[in-house]
Protein backbone atom coordinates (compact mmCIF):
# COMPACT_ATOMS: atom_id res chain seq x y z
CA UNK A 1 0.00 0.00 0.00
CA UNK A 2 1.69 3.18 -0.98
CA UNK A 3 2.22 5.93 1.94
CA UNK A 4 -0.56 7.95 0.73
CA UNK A 5 -3.03 4.58 0.84
CA UNK A 6 -1.73 3.94 4.14
CA UNK A 7 -2.68 7.23 5.43
CA UNK A 8 -6.05 7.07 3.93
CA UNK A 9 -6.71 4.04 6.22
CA UNK A 10 -5.16 5.04 8.99
CA UNK A 11 -7.56 8.37 8.87
CA UNK A 12 -10.55 5.85 8.27
CA UNK A 13 -10.16 3.27 11.34
CA UNK A 14 -9.55 6.65 13.33
CA UNK A 15 -12.84 7.50 12.59
CA UNK A 16 -14.53 3.81 13.44
CA UNK A 17 -14.76 1.41 16.21
CA UNK A 18 -12.22 -1.45 15.85
CA UNK A 19 -12.63 -4.96 18.08
CA UNK A 20 -10.19 -7.53 18.85
CA UNK A 21 -10.49 -11.06 17.55
CA UNK A 22 -11.16 -12.23 21.41
CA UNK A 23 -13.93 -9.72 21.94
CA UNK A 24 -15.63 -10.97 18.99
CA UNK A 25 -15.03 -14.65 19.77
CA UNK A 26 -17.82 -13.58 22.91
CA UNK A 27 -20.03 -12.09 20.52
CA UNK A 28 -20.42 -14.92 18.23
CA UNK A 29 -24.14 -15.87 18.52
CA UNK A 30 -25.37 -13.73 20.70
CA UNK A 31 -27.25 -11.86 18.32
CA UNK A 32 -24.27 -9.62 16.99
CA UNK A 33 -24.05 -9.81 13.00
CA UNK A 34 -21.16 -11.12 12.29
CA UNK A 35 -20.60 -9.97 8.33
CA UNK A 36 -17.50 -11.32 6.06
CA UNK A 37 -16.98 -8.18 3.22
CA UNK A 38 -13.96 -10.54 1.59
CA UNK A 39 -14.95 -12.16 -2.12
CA UNK A 40 -16.42 -15.06 -2.74
CA UNK A 41 -13.28 -17.17 -3.26
CA UNK A 42 -11.99 -16.05 -0.17
CA UNK A 43 -15.33 -17.05 1.67
CA UNK A 44 -15.43 -20.22 0.43
CA UNK A 45 -11.54 -21.01 2.11
CA UNK A 46 -13.24 -20.43 5.38
CA UNK A 47 -15.55 -17.95 7.65
CA UNK A 48 -16.23 -17.18 11.09
CA UNK A 49 -19.37 -19.13 12.59
CA UNK A 50 -22.62 -17.57 12.14
CA UNK A 51 -20.73 -14.81 9.61
CA UNK A 52 -22.86 -13.76 6.52
CA UNK A 53 -20.87 -13.65 3.24
CA UNK A 54 -21.66 -9.66 1.80
CA UNK A 55 -18.60 -8.62 -0.65
CA UNK A 56 -17.80 -5.05 0.08
CA UNK A 57 -18.28 -4.24 -3.60
CA UNK A 58 -22.32 -5.26 -3.07
CA UNK A 59 -22.31 -3.73 0.43
CA UNK A 60 -24.82 -0.92 0.05
CA UNK A 61 -27.67 -3.02 -2.43
CA UNK A 62 -27.33 -6.07 -0.10
CA UNK A 63 -26.86 -4.97 3.45
CA UNK A 64 -30.20 -4.09 4.22
CA UNK A 65 -31.38 -7.58 3.03
CA UNK A 66 -28.94 -9.20 5.84
CA UNK A 67 -29.02 -6.69 8.36
CA UNK A 68 -32.63 -4.83 8.40
CA UNK A 69 -32.40 -3.03 11.44
CA UNK A 70 -30.05 -0.46 11.55
CA UNK A 71 -29.34 -0.63 15.46
CA UNK A 72 -28.41 -3.78 15.60
CA UNK A 73 -24.82 -4.32 16.48
CA UNK A 74 -22.69 -5.19 13.45
CA UNK A 75 -19.01 -6.53 13.07
CA UNK A 76 -17.03 -6.46 10.11
CA UNK A 77 -13.84 -8.44 9.03
CA UNK A 78 -11.92 -8.93 5.66
CA UNK A 79 -8.47 -10.59 4.93
CA UNK A 80 -6.91 -8.09 7.44
CA UNK A 81 -8.57 -5.47 8.92
CA UNK A 82 -8.41 -2.89 5.78
CA UNK A 83 -11.23 -3.08 3.60
CA UNK A 84 -13.51 -4.20 6.65
CA UNK A 85 -12.68 -0.82 8.49
CA UNK A 86 -14.05 0.81 5.12
CA UNK A 87 -16.84 -1.30 4.98
CA UNK A 88 -17.76 -0.09 8.70
CA UNK A 89 -16.91 3.57 7.71
CA UNK A 90 -19.58 2.93 4.67
CA UNK A 91 -22.30 1.65 6.91
CA UNK A 92 -22.00 4.07 9.72
CA UNK A 93 -21.66 7.78 7.77
CA UNK A 94 -23.69 6.63 4.55
CA UNK A 95 -25.99 4.23 5.43
CA UNK A 96 -26.52 5.29 9.26
CA UNK A 97 -26.01 1.67 10.73
CA UNK A 98 -25.50 3.26 14.98
CA UNK A 99 -23.26 0.00 16.16
CA UNK A 100 -20.76 -0.81 13.60
CA UNK A 101 -16.83 -1.89 14.34
CA UNK A 102 -14.36 -3.44 12.28
CA UNK A 103 -12.27 -6.71 13.49
CA UNK A 104 -8.64 -5.53 14.09
CA UNK A 105 -6.58 -7.75 11.60
CA UNK A 106 -9.40 -9.31 10.10
CA UNK A 107 -9.79 -13.24 9.50
CA UNK A 108 -6.02 -14.23 9.58
CA UNK A 109 -5.51 -12.47 13.29
CA UNK A 110 -8.51 -14.37 13.88
CA UNK A 111 -6.70 -17.81 12.89
CA UNK A 112 -3.54 -16.92 14.36
CA UNK A 113 -5.47 -16.50 17.65
CA UNK A 114 -6.32 -20.20 17.31
CA UNK A 115 -10.32 -19.31 16.70
CA UNK A 116 -12.54 -21.92 14.96
CA UNK A 117 -12.80 -21.19 11.41
CA UNK A 118 -15.70 -22.85 8.87
CA UNK A 119 -14.97 -24.22 5.83
CA UNK A 120 -18.05 -24.15 4.10
CA UNK A 121 -19.21 -26.75 1.42
CA UNK A 122 -18.60 -25.74 -1.93
CA UNK A 123 -20.75 -26.33 -4.82
CA UNK A 124 -19.79 -27.65 -8.25
CA UNK A 125 -19.10 -25.88 -11.38
CA UNK A 126 -22.44 -27.37 -12.57
CA UNK A 127 -24.15 -26.40 -9.11
CA UNK A 128 -23.34 -22.31 -8.95
CA UNK A 129 -24.24 -22.15 -12.97
CA UNK A 130 -28.01 -24.10 -11.94
CA UNK A 131 -28.55 -21.69 -9.13
CA UNK A 132 -26.55 -18.59 -9.76
CA UNK A 133 -29.60 -16.45 -9.00
CA UNK A 134 -30.54 -17.90 -5.92
CA UNK A 135 -26.42 -17.27 -4.83
CA UNK A 136 -27.01 -13.82 -5.97
CA UNK A 137 -30.25 -13.07 -2.89
CA UNK A 138 -29.07 -12.00 0.17
CA UNK A 139 -32.01 -13.92 1.83
CA UNK A 140 -30.36 -16.60 -0.12
CA UNK A 141 -27.07 -17.34 -1.13
CA UNK A 142 -25.00 -19.96 -0.53
CA UNK A 143 -26.21 -21.47 2.89
CA UNK A 144 -29.36 -20.84 2.03
CA UNK A 145 -29.34 -23.29 -1.55
CA UNK A 146 -26.97 -25.24 1.20
CA UNK A 147 -29.72 -26.09 3.17
CA UNK A 148 -32.14 -26.69 -0.30
CA UNK A 149 -29.77 -28.96 -0.99
CA UNK A 150 -30.16 -30.91 1.98
CA UNK A 151 -33.32 -30.55 2.79
CA UNK A 152 -35.79 -33.46 2.70
CA UNK A 153 -39.90 -32.46 1.51
CA UNK A 154 -42.36 -34.83 1.35
CA UNK A 155 -44.78 -34.14 -1.57
CA UNK A 156 -48.67 -35.84 -0.68
CA UNK A 157 -50.12 -36.20 -4.22
CA UNK A 158 -48.85 -36.01 -7.60
CA UNK A 159 -52.04 -34.27 -9.31
CA UNK A 160 -53.06 -30.36 -9.78
CA UNK A 161 -50.99 -28.81 -6.29
CA UNK A 162 -48.25 -31.48 -6.27
CA UNK A 163 -46.89 -30.82 -9.96
CA UNK A 164 -46.39 -27.25 -10.24
CA UNK A 165 -45.15 -27.59 -5.94
CA UNK A 166 -42.70 -30.58 -7.16
CA UNK A 167 -41.25 -28.99 -10.50
CA UNK A 168 -40.22 -25.83 -8.71
CA UNK A 169 -38.79 -27.31 -5.36
CA UNK A 170 -36.76 -29.68 -7.66
CA UNK A 171 -35.86 -26.56 -9.90
CA UNK A 172 -34.74 -24.95 -6.45
CA UNK A 173 -32.75 -27.72 -5.38
CA UNK A 174 -34.45 -29.80 -3.07
CA UNK A 175 -32.33 -32.21 -2.32
CA UNK A 176 -34.96 -34.93 -1.62
CA UNK A 177 -38.41 -34.95 -2.66
CA UNK A 178 -40.76 -37.60 -1.28
CA UNK A 179 -43.76 -38.26 -3.65
CA UNK A 180 -46.96 -40.25 -2.31
CA UNK A 181 -49.59 -40.73 -4.91
CA UNK A 182 -51.70 -44.13 -5.93
CA UNK A 183 -53.36 -43.08 -8.76
CA UNK A 184 -52.62 -43.94 -12.53
CA UNK A 185 -52.32 -40.79 -14.63
CA UNK A 186 -55.62 -40.28 -16.69
CA UNK A 187 -56.13 -37.42 -19.52
CA UNK A 188 -58.68 -36.17 -17.63
CA UNK A 189 -55.51 -34.88 -15.54
CA UNK A 190 -53.95 -32.98 -17.52
CA UNK A 191 -56.03 -29.63 -18.17
CA UNK A 192 -54.48 -28.68 -14.73
CA UNK A 193 -50.99 -31.30 -13.56
CA UNK A 194 -48.58 -30.15 -15.61
CA UNK A 195 -45.79 -32.62 -14.13
CA UNK A 196 -47.63 -35.48 -16.37
CA UNK A 197 -48.03 -35.68 -20.47
CA UNK A 198 -50.04 -37.46 -22.68
CA UNK A 199 -47.74 -39.97 -23.69
CA UNK A 200 -47.78 -41.33 -19.75
CA UNK A 201 -51.42 -41.89 -19.58
CA UNK A 202 -52.00 -45.31 -17.33
CA UNK A 203 -48.53 -44.48 -16.09
CA UNK A 204 -48.16 -44.42 -11.88
CA UNK A 205 -48.13 -40.73 -11.47
CA UNK A 206 -45.01 -40.90 -8.54
CA UNK A 207 -42.87 -42.83 -11.82
CA UNK A 208 -44.49 -40.28 -14.55
CA UNK A 209 -43.34 -37.11 -11.77
CA UNK A 210 -39.77 -38.76 -11.17
CA UNK A 211 -39.13 -38.91 -14.69
CA UNK A 212 -40.08 -35.34 -15.23
CA UNK A 213 -38.39 -34.44 -12.33
CA UNK A 214 -34.65 -35.87 -13.13
CA UNK A 215 -35.19 -34.45 -16.88
CA UNK A 216 -35.22 -31.29 -15.01
CA UNK A 217 -32.89 -31.62 -11.80
CA UNK A 218 -30.77 -34.76 -11.95
CA UNK A 219 -29.48 -33.94 -8.96
CA UNK A 220 -32.93 -34.21 -7.10
CA UNK A 221 -33.44 -37.62 -5.27
CA UNK A 222 -36.92 -38.52 -5.71
CA UNK A 223 -38.45 -41.15 -3.05
CA UNK A 224 -41.80 -42.80 -4.64
CA UNK A 225 -44.86 -44.03 -2.45
CA UNK A 226 -46.68 -46.10 -4.70
CA UNK A 227 -49.65 -46.30 -1.92
CA UNK A 228 -52.23 -44.49 -0.10
CA UNK A 229 -51.54 -42.79 3.19
CA UNK A 230 -53.38 -44.26 6.40
CA UNK A 231 -53.01 -44.81 10.14
CA UNK A 232 -51.13 -48.04 9.28
CA UNK A 233 -48.45 -46.14 7.34
CA UNK A 234 -48.65 -42.17 7.57
CA UNK A 235 -45.77 -42.21 11.12
CA UNK A 236 -43.24 -44.42 8.94
CA UNK A 237 -43.84 -42.76 5.76
CA UNK A 238 -43.23 -39.17 6.89
CA UNK A 239 -41.21 -39.55 9.67
CA UNK A 240 -37.18 -37.93 8.87
CA UNK A 241 -38.89 -35.42 6.48
CA UNK A 242 -38.44 -31.61 7.32
CA UNK A 243 -41.99 -30.43 5.67
CA UNK A 244 -44.99 -32.50 4.20
CA UNK A 245 -46.45 -30.49 1.06
CA UNK A 246 -50.37 -31.33 1.53
CA UNK A 247 -52.14 -31.80 -1.40
CA UNK A 248 -54.43 -34.26 -0.78
CA UNK A 249 -58.08 -34.19 -1.71
CA UNK A 250 -60.32 -35.57 1.25
CA UNK A 251 -60.61 -34.39 4.69
CA UNK A 252 -59.98 -37.83 6.62
CA UNK A 253 -56.50 -38.02 5.68
CA UNK A 254 -56.16 -34.08 6.16
CA UNK A 255 -57.04 -34.85 9.63
CA UNK A 256 -55.34 -37.46 10.00
CA UNK A 257 -52.05 -35.70 8.47
CA UNK A 258 -52.64 -33.13 10.97
CA UNK A 259 -52.51 -35.46 13.83
CA UNK A 260 -49.05 -36.93 12.84
CA UNK A 261 -47.27 -33.92 11.75
CA UNK A 262 -48.18 -32.27 15.06
CA UNK A 263 -47.25 -35.67 17.00
CA UNK A 264 -43.51 -35.48 15.21
CA UNK A 265 -43.46 -31.83 15.20
CA UNK A 266 -43.06 -31.94 11.18
CA UNK A 267 -44.40 -28.81 9.56
CA UNK A 268 -47.53 -28.88 7.12
CA UNK A 269 -47.73 -26.23 3.72
CA UNK A 270 -51.26 -26.78 3.27
CA UNK A 271 -53.28 -25.34 0.10
CA UNK A 272 -56.84 -26.68 -1.68
CA UNK A 273 -58.31 -25.64 -4.67
CA UNK A 274 -62.40 -25.56 -6.03
CA UNK A 275 -63.74 -23.78 -8.93
CA UNK A 276 -62.11 -20.72 -8.98
CA UNK A 277 -61.27 -20.49 -4.99
CA UNK A 278 -58.18 -21.43 -3.37
CA UNK A 279 -56.86 -21.34 0.24
CA UNK A 280 -53.41 -21.46 2.07
CA UNK A 281 -51.90 -22.08 5.33
CA UNK A 282 -48.50 -23.33 7.33
CA UNK A 283 -48.92 -25.31 10.29
CA UNK A 284 -46.04 -25.45 11.90
CA UNK A 285 -46.42 -27.07 15.19
CA UNK A 286 -46.33 -25.65 18.65
CA UNK A 287 -45.41 -22.64 17.10
CA UNK A 288 -48.98 -21.51 15.50
CA UNK A 289 -52.55 -23.52 15.18
CA UNK A 290 -53.06 -27.23 13.84
CA UNK A 291 -55.26 -27.66 11.00
CA UNK A 292 -58.13 -28.49 13.72
CA UNK A 293 -57.58 -25.05 15.24
CA UNK A 294 -59.38 -23.76 11.98
CA UNK A 295 -61.43 -26.48 11.59
CA UNK A 296 -62.59 -28.33 14.25
CA UNK A 297 -64.81 -30.39 12.18
CA UNK A 298 -65.04 -31.26 8.31
CA UNK A 299 -67.83 -29.53 6.85
CA UNK A 300 -70.46 -30.83 5.14
CA UNK A 301 -70.52 -32.69 2.13
CA UNK A 302 -72.50 -30.51 0.26
CA UNK A 303 -70.52 -26.88 1.59
CA UNK A 304 -67.83 -28.78 0.58
CA UNK A 305 -67.48 -30.55 -2.66
CA UNK A 306 -64.99 -32.48 -4.35
CA UNK A 307 -63.18 -30.67 -7.79
CA UNK A 308 -64.23 -34.22 -9.84
CA UNK A 309 -67.55 -32.94 -8.74
CA UNK A 310 -67.98 -29.32 -9.03
CA UNK A 311 -64.41 -28.69 -11.73
CA UNK A 312 -61.11 -26.45 -11.17
CA UNK A 313 -59.56 -23.99 -12.94
CA UNK A 314 -57.22 -25.80 -14.45
CA UNK A 315 -54.41 -22.51 -13.64
CA UNK A 316 -55.48 -22.87 -10.37
CA UNK A 317 -53.68 -25.51 -8.71
CA UNK A 318 -50.60 -24.08 -10.40
CA UNK A 319 -51.01 -20.35 -8.63
CA UNK A 320 -51.38 -22.24 -5.22
CA UNK A 321 -49.28 -25.19 -6.05
CA UNK A 322 -46.15 -22.03 -6.36
CA UNK A 323 -47.23 -20.36 -3.59
CA UNK A 324 -46.96 -23.89 -1.55
CA UNK A 325 -43.43 -24.20 -2.61
CA UNK A 326 -42.52 -20.82 -1.85
CA UNK A 327 -43.57 -21.41 2.00
CA UNK A 328 -41.58 -24.47 1.85
CA UNK A 329 -38.37 -22.74 0.53
CA UNK A 330 -39.26 -19.91 3.42
CA UNK A 331 -39.04 -22.78 6.15
CA UNK A 332 -35.99 -24.33 4.66
CA UNK A 333 -33.92 -20.94 4.29
CA UNK A 334 -35.28 -18.96 6.84
CA UNK A 335 -36.20 -16.12 4.82
CA UNK A 336 -39.42 -13.99 5.20
CA UNK A 337 -41.94 -14.45 6.98
CA UNK A 338 -44.03 -17.94 6.18
CA UNK A 339 -47.84 -17.96 6.49
CA UNK A 340 -48.26 -19.51 9.86
CA UNK A 341 -51.43 -18.10 11.97
CA UNK A 342 -52.48 -17.27 8.63
CA UNK A 343 -54.87 -18.16 6.02
CA UNK A 344 -54.42 -16.89 2.47
CA UNK A 345 -57.59 -16.86 0.33
CA UNK A 346 -57.34 -16.58 -3.17
CA UNK A 347 -60.43 -15.20 -5.71
CA UNK A 348 -58.54 -16.19 -9.06
CA UNK A 349 -62.12 -14.44 -10.75
CA UNK A 350 -61.94 -11.10 -8.80
CA UNK A 351 -57.95 -11.34 -8.95
CA UNK A 352 -58.03 -10.99 -5.17
CA UNK A 353 -56.03 -12.24 -2.27
CA UNK A 354 -57.29 -11.87 1.54
CA UNK A 355 -55.53 -12.86 4.60
CA UNK A 356 -57.62 -14.46 8.21
CA UNK A 357 -55.73 -14.32 10.75
CA UNK A 358 -55.65 -18.05 12.96
CA UNK A 359 -54.74 -18.70 16.25
CA UNK A 360 -53.97 -21.49 18.49
CA UNK A 361 -57.27 -23.10 20.11
CA UNK A 362 -56.23 -23.63 23.76
CA UNK A 363 -58.95 -26.20 23.51
CA UNK A 364 -57.73 -28.33 20.85
CA UNK A 365 -57.87 -32.18 21.45
CA UNK A 366 -54.42 -32.05 19.40
CA UNK A 367 -51.99 -28.97 19.35
CA UNK A 368 -52.97 -28.21 23.12
CA UNK A 369 -51.62 -31.24 24.74
CA UNK A 370 -48.05 -31.23 25.90
CA UNK A 371 -46.28 -33.28 23.36
CA UNK A 372 -43.77 -34.81 25.84
CA UNK A 373 -46.63 -36.51 27.21
CA UNK A 374 -47.74 -38.93 24.40
CA UNK A 375 -46.54 -42.16 24.89
CA UNK A 376 -44.71 -44.32 22.94
CA UNK A 377 -47.98 -46.57 22.47
CA UNK A 378 -50.13 -43.25 21.34
CA UNK A 379 -48.04 -41.98 19.14
CA UNK A 380 -48.66 -44.71 16.51
CA UNK A 381 -52.50 -44.79 17.11
CA UNK A 382 -55.53 -42.81 15.65
CA UNK A 383 -59.08 -43.21 15.74
CA UNK A 384 -61.41 -43.77 12.75
CA UNK A 385 -61.05 -40.72 10.07
CA UNK A 386 -63.71 -42.55 8.20
CA UNK A 387 -66.42 -41.94 10.76
CA UNK A 388 -65.39 -38.44 12.11
CA UNK A 389 -66.07 -37.27 8.92
CA UNK A 390 -68.95 -38.99 7.86
CA UNK A 391 -70.54 -37.81 11.06
CA UNK A 392 -69.92 -34.46 10.83
CA UNK A 393 -71.17 -34.57 7.24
Amino acid sequence: MSPSGAEFIRQIKAGIEEIDPAAVSELVGNGVAIIDVRESDEWAQGHLPGAKHVPRSYLESRIEGVVPDRSQRVVLYCASGNRSALAAHTLSNDLGYEHVASMTGGITLWKDRGYEVVVPRTFTPEQRERYSRHLLIPEIGESGQQKLLDAKVLLLGAGGLGSPTALYLAAAGVGTLGILDSDLVDLSNLQRQVIHNTARIGVPKVESAEETIHALNPDVNVVPYKTRLDASNIMEIISGYDIVVDGVDNFPTRYLLNDASVRLRIPVVSASVLGFDGQLSVFKPYEGPCYRCLFPEPPPAELAPSCGANGVLGVLPGTMGLLQATEVIKLITGAGEPAIGRLLLYDALAGTLDELKIRRDPACPICSRDPDSISDEEMGVFPDYDAFCAAAG
